[in-house]
């Protein structure tokens, strides 16, 4: 860096190719020239020791730990390096003394380039500078407010750990490591965002995850490209293997405990820093149907709500479709006592079954939104009690009948029995495009629809992992724990999809 300061403009788009000067006050000019405006950053400039070295602190006013600053840095530096001056013959002595015997915190590094320092400042770090020396001391004092871990608000549990995810990613990073005491669990870490530099996590275990799992995922990560990312979710769409299909390729959850089961099972978790959700790849359709709970409880019992979640998926996705079909191309498949109840309450209803139908699922769906995006208080009152009213006023005026009623609010409760919500919104969706192919060609359309959807299903993969695994390909000793839940001593191995290498789980020592 030549001894002319180089214009404002220049530094700010080459910043992160210039090198510190040995001039203190070259420095500061580059960092003032680029970070100008800002309020928040302070710049502190200080002396050291009796022959007054001068040296430069930078940090960001509601990112880094005051205290910590003062107490770790401002009074070591300042006050107990007067003792030093008769061993320090020159700056770079000072430096190296500084950072070795002086900085207490817990970790301390140099570097040599604004773009990296830059970065690390914008994260929280402190930057120290001294006159003479071509480098920066990064100290870590990251310390700002942030939620404390509480309950799950998305994913509830009778029985289980209650502690979810926050969004400050190392206290998420703890929580897995707290689970997992292995030397063989892996937490990498990279940054994604031109702007954002957002902290993002892949976290493993090396003796059991497939390494071409984790290389691919790294890849397609490395691959993102985006201004910033706030959440999870973003990530989500850039990774996962079909963008275009209405099925999720990739699990999500706020739970410490259920991405801890998944990486016990050989898949990779993705934790974002700002955000409560993880991410876990490869993820199979069954999975969404499988609640953490499930392992807490009984295996007969979780085997029985499964079983019944099973159900609730046919309900929520084909119930009023076979209504619609019944009641307007195959009445005869309806026992007559029904038929005829039935005939009798739509006497009076102008519409066909599928405008009634759509009718009363569109207005379902609009008090379900509300009810989510109100406040919590207000919201549950205004999702039942305006289905309530609703319903009652459009069966009073003869809008729809009272069994199209009973349809809708079964479809809709069975709807929210599906633990995975992103799940549960694709069925929505897709029981509309099943309902219209109902009201138009009966169950011939609602057969054709569901083969078009299955079959876009087995062609679906995550990570290299067929989707409808173990269903097919099928596996029959995976099976035991994809639709029924098998006994702990049970589990002898691990899902055979998700990786090769280390495949027993544990040893079966009953008796």
């Amino acid at each position: 860096m030549p001894h002319k300061l180089p214009d404002a403009q220049y530094v700010k788009e080459n910043y992160q190719y210039i090198t510190l000067s040995k001039e203190l006050e070259e420095n500061i000019y580059v960092f003032q020239a680029l970070l100008k405006g800002n309020n928040d950053i302070v710049f502190r400039q200080i002396r050291i020791g009796d022959k007054k070295v001068k040296a430069f602190l930078i940090y960001i006013d509601g990112m880094a730990d005051k205290s910590l600053i003062t107490r770790n840095i401002l009074e070591p530096i300042m006050i107990e390096t007067r003792k030093l001056n008769k061993f320090i013959y020159n700056n770079q002595q000072f430096f190296d003394y500084i950072k070795e015997y002086f900085i207490t915190t817990s970790e301390v590094n140099t570097k040599d380039k604004f773009g990296d320092v830059v970065d690390d400042l914008l994260c929280g770090e402190t930057i120290l500078l001294i006159d003479g020396v071509e480098k920066a001391l990064i100290i870590s004092t990251k310390g700002w407010e942030g939620r404390n871990v509480t309950e799950s608000t998305t994913e509830s549990y009778v029985r289980g750990p209650k502690e979810a995810f926050v969004e400050t990613l190392r206290i998420n990073t703890s929580m897995l490591r707290r689970r997992i005491k292995h030397p063989d669990f892996v937490i990498e870490n990279m940054k994604i965002g031109e702007y954002s530099k957002t902290d993002v996590a892949i976290a493993y275990i090396k003796s059991i995850a497939d390494e071409k799992v984790v290389q691919e995922v790294k890849k397609r990560l490395k691959k993102v490209q985006i201004d910033g990312v706030i959440d999870s979710g973003y990530l989500e769409e850039f990774i996962e293997d079909n963008p275009f299909s209405p099925f999720p390729q990739i699990a999500h959850s706020e739970k410490p405990d259920k991405v801890t089961a998944e990486i016990l099972e050989g898949k990779v978790a993705i934790l974002v820093d700002g955000s409560p959700f993880a991410l876990m790849v490869p993820a199979v359709f069954v999975q969404f149907f499988q609640a953490a709970e499930d392992y807490y409880e009984r295996y007969f019992l979780s085997s029985a709500l499964r079983i019944l979640r099973i159900a609730a998926m046919f309900i929520a996705l084909l119930f009023p479709s076979i209504y619609i079909a019944e009641t307007t191309f195959h009445q005869e498949m309806i026992p007559t006592q029904l038929a005829i109840s039935i005939a009798a309450q739509r006497e009076g209803v102008p519409f066909p079954a599928l405008l009634e139908a759509l009718f009363m699922e569109i207005t379902f769906e609009i008090l379900r939104e509300a009810g989510i995006r109100l406040p919590m208080q207000v919201g549950q009152a205004v999702s039942i009690v305006g289905g309530l009213v609703v319903g009652q006023a459009a069966v009073q005026a003869g809008l729809v009948s009272p069994a199209m009623v009973i349809v809708v609010a079964m479809t809709g409760i069975a709807s929210f029995s599906i633990p995975a919500y992103n799940v549960a919104i694709t069925f929505r969706l897709l029981r509309f495009i099943i309902m219209i192919a109902a009201g138009t060609l009966g169950f011939f359309g609602i057969i054709m629809v569901v083969m078009m959807i299955l079959a876009h299903m087995a062609s679906l993969e995550s990570f290299g992992v067929p989707y409808l695994s173990p269903l097919t390909p099928s596996r029959t000793q995976e099976l035991s724990d994809a639709l029924i839940r098998i006994p702990w001593w049970a589990k002898i191995l691990r899902p055979r999809a998700v990786q090769r290498k280390n495949i027993v789980r544990q040893e079966d020592t009953r008796g």
